[in-house]
């Protein structure tokens, strides 16, 4: 019986990573959307187990991107830089624009 208790513990001592976390080219990413996009919102997507806390930057036209922040306080940093509207994905969900854009783009669901 101590057999398996011992090795619950070792399991349990180990946290998993399943992901990566955010890098400077993940926020260098969201920053050039930004700059080259017009009527660019935010999207904040909490930490899960799986993933670290994550962007939804989506522009004027639907197109959007998603990147690692590393915390919800990144992205604030960088929405309060470009003056871009920060909201809790969570609370308020994707805008339409976005389901339009993915439709018409079907192409980015390949990856």
């Amino acid at each position: 019986m101590s057999w398996f208790n011992r090795r619950a513990r070792g399991a349990e001592a180990t946290p998993t990573k399943l992901d990566r976390e955010a890098t400077r080219e993940d926020l260098a990413a969201l920053e050039a959307f930004v700059a080259s996009r017009r009527g660019v919102e935010f999207y904040l997507e909490p930490e899960t187990t799986a993933t670290d806390t994550t962007v939804v930057a989506i522009a004027h036209d639907g197109e959007w991107i998603r990147r690692r922040t590393g915390t919800p306080r990144a992205a604030g940093t960088i929405a309060r830089k470009h003056a871009v509207p920060l909201y809790e994905a969570a609370r308020t969900g994707y805008p339409e624009r976005m389901r339009v854009w993915n439709r018409a783009h079907p192409e980015r669901h390949a990856r």
